[in-house]
């Protein structure tokens, strides 16, 4: 068994020029893995290209070149379908907006990833992840009527659910209060564990510390790597990243 879910090598991004302008490079030859049961953090200043490392590296964004392999499969090879079989059965994905159906009540938004997939379900299963984040008692609100630490804790009960092998959080602390941001925090920490990791960006730096290990960014390249860092040692490496002067 490959120690690593995740390998990604000599990866970059550009985004097409407008009005004939040149394009404008985002990600700039990044190479990493990340192994199991790992929880991994990518922070840095505002246009490092976190969230596009983030994309690239679950496969919703391809790179301009460079190449990332899920659980040992080059996603640039496969076909839109097979891309898409890999990341249903193997990848979760936290945004920010949470992206719950409002139409939807909780049970049946956790509910409805693994019937798209036609992935056996059961009962059981959802009400569980929904007691594992604490809204056991609200399965039959929709969105409307939690908070947003409620919502932003269903959709993780939506990925804990069909407990995929790879974890991608998209800034997923970044509009709650620091109750519910600790609780969030807390169910991804739980759920790199079994051979299973979790990738999040964030700027939350106090969050960055509770990870195993943080990817500092800068211009599109990984600028400092620390290893169960300090939430000081966190933000002295992103000062650091901040303050360069060009």
């Amino acid at each position: 068994m490959n120690e690593h879910l995740l390998e990604v090598h000599d990866l970059a991004k550009s985004f097409p020029g407008t009005r004939g302008r040149a394009p404008t490079p985002v990600l700039r030859g990044i190479s990493l893995a990340v192994a199991r049961g790992e929880f991994l953090a990518v922070v840095g200043p505002s246009g490092s290209g976190k969230s596009t490392l983030l994309y690239c590296m679950a496969g919703l964004e391809p790179p301009t070149t460079g190449t990332v392999a899920l659980l040992g499969q080059p996603v640039g090879r496969l076909g839109r379908q097979a891309q898409a079989r890999l990341r249903r059965n193997h990848v979760g994905f936290v945004f920010q907006t949470y992206n719950l159906i409002p139409s939807l009540t909780a049970w049946e938004n956790v509910a409805l990833p693994a019937r798209l997939a036609r992935r056996k379900i059961s009962r059981r299963q959802i009400g569980q992840a929904l007691e594992t984040v604490g809204l056991g008692d609200r399965a039959d609100h929709k969105p409307a009527m939690l908070s947003g630490g409620q919502q932003q804790r269903v959709a993780i009960a939506r990925v804990l659910a069909v407990r995929p092998d790879i974890v991608f959080a998209d800034e997923p602390t970044g509009a709650l209060d620091t109750a519910s941001g600790n609780q969030v925090l807390n169910l991804l920490r739980e759920a790199a564990t079994d051979g299973r990791s979790v990738v999040m960006v964030t700027h939350d730096l106090q969050a960055a510390a509770r990870c195993d290990r943080v990817l500092v960014l800068r211009d599109g390249v990984i600028h400092r790597e620390l290893l169960r860092p300090t939430a000081d040692e966190v933000f002295d490496a992103v000062a650091h990243a901040e303050t360069r002067v060009v």
